[in-house]
């Protein structure tokens, strides 16, 4: 029987406890209800609420008609969760926006010299055809998300730290579905974000963490701008209704 290491021993924590003992890995099948059952000493009512909430966790995964799998333990919670946050104020709030894009920066921020010794030296025609992209379809009054995010993906996608490229794609997916969610409209100097892509990857290739850092801070300073913007006309509609 499989017992909890913690404090708690419910149904949820036996069965992450049996994932850990058993050497599970994301996609391996779990064991069937029935043997779950036997094996934790627990109903299968309890089981099944537990597999529920690992599902929501993305602890588990429920495939109908195949069984239940080890879920891949992405961050899918974490955005959703955030993301609701964002829409509980119906739009009227920038807080969770503003508070993810300075999760953002801190991030871009915090891995520059790793991201330095990973691309001095060399040469990145995927990464000046992404800008090339982000510049032409800025130059047509078109929004970029797509060439955006594959940007940042590619940087990230050279850490060793998996954690790391996974929570820089999590607010990276708050931060693109928050935008329209709020109504925020584009940002007027949109080519200084594009100028600012090229110069994290010139600093990158130069071996330049301080030059990046400062492309970084620029990456930013148009949205920023948006923010400010946005935040003014609320209070001042805000104000105006209690004129009223």
């Amino acid at each position: 029987m499989v017992r909890s290491r913690g404090t708690g021993n419910t149904a949820v924590e036996r069965i992450q406890e049996l994932i850990l003992v058993e050497g599970l890995v994301p996609g391996d099948p779990m064991p069937t209800e029935s043997a779950l059952c036997e094996r934790l000493a627990i109903s299968r009512s309890s089981v099944r609420e537990a597999m529920r909430t690992l599902a929501s966790l993305d602890i588990v995964e429920v495939r109908h008609g195949h069984g239940t799998f080890v879920g891949q333990l992405s961050l899918a919670p974490l955005v959703d969760g955030l993301l609701f946050r964002a829409r509980l104020d119906d739009g009227n709030d920038l807080r969770a926006l503003r508070e993810v894009v300075e999760l953002r920066i801190a991030l871009d921020l915090s891995v520059a010299d790793q991201l330095v010794d990973i691309f001095r030296d060399t040469r990145n025609p995927e990464l000046e055809g992404l800008v090339e992209q982000m510049r032409e379809l800025a130059c047509d009054g078109q929004p970029f998300p797509e060439a955006d995010a594959a940007f940042h993906t590619t940087l990230f996608s050279r850490l060793g730290n998996g954690l790391l490229r996974q929570l820089a794609q999590a607010f990276w997916e708050i931060h693109t579905v928050a935008v329209p969610l709020l109504e925020l409209p584009p940002a007027e100097d949109i080519l200084d974000t594009v100028d600012a892509h090229q110069a994290m990857l010139s600093a990158l290739e130069a071996g330049d963490a301080t030059a990046y850092r400062a492309a970084v801070v620029a990456h930013y300073r148009p949205l920023g701008r948006v923010l400010d913007a946005a935040s003014r006309t609320e209070g001042a509609e805000g104000a105006a209704d209690s004129d009223r």
